[in-house]
C-alpha cells in the first residue's frame, strides 16, 4: 500500500550518521535545510519564525568542537512549535498583541533537543491560541498543506507537520490535545506521536498573555495537553522521545504477530468519510492477511459518547480557565471534581481493555485534509460522506487516547480521496499509559507489513 511522500530527504538518525561519518558537516546540513525552507516556504508558509543566523553560527562552532557524549541528534537541523519558548525568539501563540514578548529562556524540551546535538532553525506556525485543524493567525498567516496547498495541513501543530512533510526539516516537536499531534501528520502524511500524559515536560510552553503579566511561568502539565514528535519515520520519533522524555522509557519489544490488536473504526459520535474508512479497512485487511490477531468489536470497549462529552466538558473548562461556558455558567470546584472523577474511572476503563489486548487500531480524523476556510474549523462543519456535520464531533477521534491520557502513533497507511484531491491518510496505534515505545514499535511493525 502506497503513500504520498514529497521528499526522499534523509531523516533526523540518517542526518546524524552522516556528520558522524564525516560524509557531511554541520554547516552543510544546516545550510541545506535553510535552501530548502527559501525554496518551498513561500507557498507553503511553515516556518513562524526564523531563526538562520543564530542556526549557522552554532553550526559552524559545532563543526568546530565536534560531537559530545549522549547526542544522537548532534548536527540535525530541525523546527519546534511556535508556542515553544526559545530564548531570543518572539512567542505570540498568533496574537498581535504579544509580538512584544521574547522568551528570555528555552523551555524544558527545547532545552533537551539542544542537548542531544539538535540545531533549532526556528519556530513554525500554528492556529491563533492553538484551538483549530487549520494553522493560520493574524500574524503569520496561512500554513497550506504541501499535497495541496488549497488545503489545510492540520492544527494546531500544522507548520510542524508541513516543514516535516515537504522535506524541510527531518522532525518538529508539537503539542496535542485535540488531535495536534496526530491530525496534522495524517492530514500530511508523516509520523506523529501522542505522548502519555506527563512524560514530556511543558515547562516553557506558556501563554504569551501569562507570561508577560507574571514573568516567565514554569508552566504546569496542564490536563490532557501534550508535547509531542514528528517526523518521517518511525526510528526518529521513537528518539526523539526518549531524548524529550522526563522519565526511562521501557519497550516490552513483543513482536506484532504475538500482539492481539483491536479496531475502532465507529464512533457514536463521528461517522467517518469513506476516504479515511476505506484505507483503514484495506490496512486492517492487510494485517489480517499477514496472520495479526485483529478483534472489531469488544465488550471491553468503553461508553464512547460518555467518554467524548466527558473529554469535551475537561477541553473546553481546562482550555478556558474556567470561563463561562456558552450558557453563562462558570466551572465550579465541584464540576472540576467530578471531571477528574469521571476520567480516572475512563482511565481504569481502559486499562482492563489493555489487559486483554496489546494495542487500539483507529482513524486519527474521520476526513482527509480539509480545504481551507475563514474562522475556525470547530465552529463551522466538516464534510463527511456528503453530509456537513458540526465539525466538534470530530474531535471524538483524538479524545479516544487523550481523555485517558493515553500514548498513540500515528502512521502513514496510504491515501484516499476527499472532495475531489487524493490526500495522505493515517491511522492511530494507541497503547496503554507509559507504552509509548511501544505504540511506535507497532506502528512501524504495522507500517513495514503495508509498505514492505
Amino acid at each position: 500500500m502506497a503513500y504520498p511522500q514529497l521528499t526522499d530527504k534523509p531523516g533526523a538518525l540518517e542526518t546524524a550518521a552522516l556528520i558522524r561519518a564525516g560524509d557531511l558537516s554541520v554547516t552543510e546540513a544546516v545550510d541545506a535545510a535553510i535552501t530548502r525552507i527559501e525554496h518551498f516556504d513561500a507557498e507553503i508558509d511553515a516556518l513562524a519564525v526564523p531563526d538562520f543566523e543564530r542556526a549557522a553560527a552554532t553550526a559552524k562552532r559545532m563543526d568546530r568542537e565536534g560531537a559530545k557524549d549522549n547526542q544522537p541528534l548532534f548536527g540535525v537541523p530541525m523546527t519546534v512549535k511556535e508556542s515553544f519558548d526559545v530564548e531570543g525568539l518572539q512567542s505570540c501563540w498568533g496574537h498581535a498583541a504579544h509580538t512584544d514578548y521574547i522568551a528570555p529562556r528555552d523551555s524544558e524540551l527545547v532545552r533537551r533537543l539542544k542537548a542531544a546535538g539538535a540545531v533549532i532553525l526556528g519556530k513554525t506556525n500554528v492556529p491563533t491560541d492553538l484551538t483549530d485543524w487549520q494553522s493560520f493567525n493574524p500574524v503569520y498567516g496561512r500554513t497550506c498543506n504541501p499535497h495541496d496547498t488549497s488545503r489545510s495541513p492540520g492544527g494546531s501543530s500544522g507548520g510542524s507537520a508541513a516543514a516535516v512533510a515537504s522535506g524541510m526539516v527531518p522532525c518538529d516537536f508539537g503539542t496535542d490535545i485535540g488531535g495536534s499531534v496526530r491530525v496534522p501528520a495524517h492530514f500530511c502524511g508523516v509520523w506523529g506521536h501522542k505522548s502519555t500524559w506527563g512524560l514530556i515536560s511543558k515547562r516553557g510552553h506558556d501563554h504569551p498573555m501569562l507570561a508577560k503579566a507574571l514573568g516567565f511561568v514554569a508552566a504546569h502539565d496542564g490536563v490532557l495537553s501534550i508535547a509531542g514528535p514528528l517526523a518521517r519515520n518511525a526510528a526518529d520519533l521513537a528518539m526523539l522521545m526518549q531524548i524529550s522524555a522526563q522519565y526511562t522509557l521501557g519497550a516490552h519489544a513483543k513482536p506484532l504477530r504475538q500482539c492481539r490488536l483491536l479496531a475502532i473504526t465507529e464512533h457514536p459520535g463521528s461517522p467517518v468519510d469513506a476516504s479515511v474508512a476505506d484505507p483503514i479497512k484495506a490496512a486492517i485487511d492487510a494485517l489480517r492477511a499477514a496472520g495479526i490477531s485483529i478483534d472489531r468489536t469488544s465488550r471491553l470497549i468503553p461508553d464512547l459518547e460518555a467518554q467524548q462529552a466527558a473529554y469535551l466538558r475537561m477541553m473546553n473548562t481546562a482550555m478556558a480557565r474556567g470561563a463561562p461556558s456558552p450558557s453563562g455558567k462558570h466551572a465550579s470546584a465541584a464540576d472540576w471534581f467530578d471531571l477528574l472523577d469521571a476520567q480516572a474511572a475512563n482511565e481504569a476503563h481502559w486499562a482492563r481493555l489493555f489487559e486483554t489486548y496489546d494495542f487500539v487500531l483507529a482513524p486519527p480524523a474521520p476526513v482527509l485534509a480539509i480545504p481551507h476556510i475563514e474562522g475556525s474549523v470547530f465552529r463551522s462543519t466538516v464534510r463527511v460522506n456528503g453530509q456537513d456535520l458540526p465539525a466538534g464531533g470530530a474531535l471524538a477521534w483524538a479524545g479516544l487516547a487523550t481523555f485517558p491520557n493515553l500514548p498513540a502513533t500515528v502512521l502513514p497507511i496510504g491515501s484516499g480521496t476527499y472532495e475531489g484531491a487524493e490526500l495522505p491518510c493515517g491511522m492511530q496505534v494507541i497503547g496503554p499509559r507509559m507504552g509509548d515505545l511501544d505504540c511506535i514499535g507497532a506502528a512501524a511493525a504495522i507500517g513495514k507489513i503495508l509498505h514492505g
